[in-house]
């Protein structure tokens, strides 16, 4: 998607061990227009799939997936990196670790948001070693839901993620797929 690889280029910013930073209009501060964009973007991509349910993932991901939930006409359930005490024992749980973070949470969705047989597509902000997705399609496994693929906004192509859930089989429609980053703004697409 040329204006969100634009995007990336003009305010993205690249640290060490390979981090791109583009909270200024995806995940800290949100440019809505974007977001609809890619929302837009996505609802094309899986125009001819059933989808009864966007999952995400809190809280990057939030914000471009109510979009999605919004143009697919669908509730958006997010899960919760942290047990509060307004989230029923009733839930299905796994361990993702957050590279960017260095913790390991315990992600949660309550069953009864999370059905057997439901369609379920997951949008999230970015894919490198595809910790958080393996663990969202762990959730909706033990809910016996489907998924019909991931939409996500950056995939860092260089890192293994993305290539090993294709070979699972799992569609994964990347909207930015970077093939290299090294110093500032030097960014190669695929």
């Amino acid at each position: 998607m040329k204006i969100l690889e634009d995007r990336i280029r003009k305010d993205g910013d690249i640290f060490e061990d390979n981090v791109l930073k583009v909270s200024g209009f995806l995940n800290h501060q949100i440019d809505p227009v974007l977001m609809r964009d890619m929302a837009l973007e996505w609802k094309e991509l899986y125009k001819g799939e059933k989808v009864d349910k966007i999952l995400t993932i809190e809280a990057s991901g939030i914000s471009m997936a109510t979009m999605t939930a919004y143009e697919f006409g669908v509730p958006l359930l997010f899960a919760k990196k942290t047990k509060t005490t307004n989230i029923s024992d009733n839930v299905y749980s796994t361990l993702i670790k957050s590279y960017t973070h260095q913790i390991v949470y315990n992600v949660q969705v309550e069953k009864r948001f999370l059905e057997k047989g439901e369609n379920i597509l997951i949008i999230d902000d970015f894919l490198a070693r595809g910790e958080a997705l393996r663990g969202l399609i762990n959730l909706c496994d033990q809910a016996e839901a489907h998924v019909v693929g991931c939409g996500i906004a950056v995939e860092k192509a260089f890192q293994p993620g993305g290539q090993e859930l294709r070979q699972k089989g799992y569609r994964i429609e990347s909207l930015a797929r970077i093939k290299s980053m090294n110093g500032q703004n030097n960014i190669e697409f695929c």
